[in-house]
């Protein structure tokens, strides 16, 4: 285990060669799994803020599934998450580009100038996920299938998990604790 601040690491994170393959995999984690996309309790606020900015982004069906069931949702284990197309088919916020790969709605008007969120922190970490104690983040590699292609490129590139994660990581945690890893992992 690496200790950086208040966060517990797997090992996983400093082993593990990772750069998603969009071409590879179509994006299959906006679509795959039991649920959407896990929320933190102030993205929630966010989500209803940015909907109207948002909204022209977004698929038919996902405008619909949204105004159905809101801008977010309680899920089957009382979690908050993003609603779903469907029976638990694709984020709602999940859009398909001119090559058929599923990209985030959100994402797209956050490059566009649109909002200021690029999107919930659970999809920009994936395949990093976050378990919260009273203490402290258990921070973990979810390791899946669908990712295979993205293991075999970065393990190609030599991109550790770490290193991919970089903006996603200083995001959640920032850049003095970004750096406190490197220092923990590097000099080991």
């Amino acid at each position: 285990m690496i200790l950086v601040g208040n966060a517990v690491l797997s090992q996983d994170i400093k082993e593990n060669f990772f750069v998603c393959d969009l071409l590879a995999c179509k994006g299959a984690c906006c679509v795959e799994g039991d649920a959407g996309a896990p929320l933190e309790d102030e993205e929630t606020k966010i989500l209803e803020e940015i909907y109207p900015h948002v909204k022209p982004y977004l698929s038919e069906e996902g405008r619909k599934a949204i105004e159905a069931q809101g801008t977010w949702v309680i899920d089957k284990d009382g979690d908050k998450g993003t609603p779903t197309i469907g029976d638990n088919r694709e984020c709602a916020y999940a859009i398909y580009d001119q090559k058929g790969i599923l990209k985030c709605g959100i994402e797209q008007a956050y490059l566009d100038g649109k909002v200021s969120f690029k999107k919930p922190i659970s999809c920009h970490l994936y395949p990093i996920r976050i378990t919260k104690y009273d203490q402290f983040d258990a921070v973990n590699y979810d390791r899946w299938e669908i990712c295979d292609p993205a293991c075999n490129l970065g393990q190609s590139l030599q991109v550790p998990l770490y290193r991919f994660l970089k903006d996603a990581l200083i995001r959640k945690y920032g850049e003095a604790w970004y750096e406190q890893l490197l220092e923990e992992i590097e000099n080991q």
